[in-house]
C-alpha cells in the first residue's frame, strides 16, 4: 500500500457589500480521502455562521483541481474576491442624535 500524502489545495473568497447587507465566504479544498480518492469539500455561507457544505468525490487530483478551478473561477466572475484581497468591512452603528 502507498503512503497517503497530506496533499491540500484549498481557495478561500469573499464577497461584501456592506450597502446590501451582504457577508459573503466560499471555501473550496481538496484533500485526499483514506481510499485514496479525492474530495472536493465547498463551503460557504454568510460570514460568522457555519454555513453548508457540499462533497464531491474524484478519482484523481487532476480531476478535483480543475473542478476546484471551475467552480473558483465562476465564483470570481460573480464578485468574490480571495479572502487575504477582501478586508473585512462592517459598518458603525448609527447613534441617533
Amino acid at each position: 500500500m502507498k503512503p497517503l500524502k497530506s496533499t491540500a489545495m484549498q481557495a478561500d473568497l469573499r464577497k461584501t457589500n456592506p450597502e446590501k447587507n451582504m457577508h459573503r465566504f466560499y471555501h473550496l479544498r481538496i484533500e485526499r480521502t483514506l481510499f485514496e480518492d479525492w474530495c472536493l469539500i465547498r463551503r460557504w455561507g454568510r460570514i460568522g455562521s457555519n454555513g453548508q457544505a457540499k462533497r464531491q468525490w474524484f478519482t484523481s487530483i487532476s480531476d478535483a483541481s480543475s473542478a476546484l478551478e471551475k467552480v473558483a473561477g465562476i465564483k470570481k466572475r460573480r464578485g468574490y474576491v480571495p479572502s487575504h484581497a477582501a478586508p473585512m468591512q462592517l459598518r458603525q452603528p448609527q447613534v441617533p442624535l
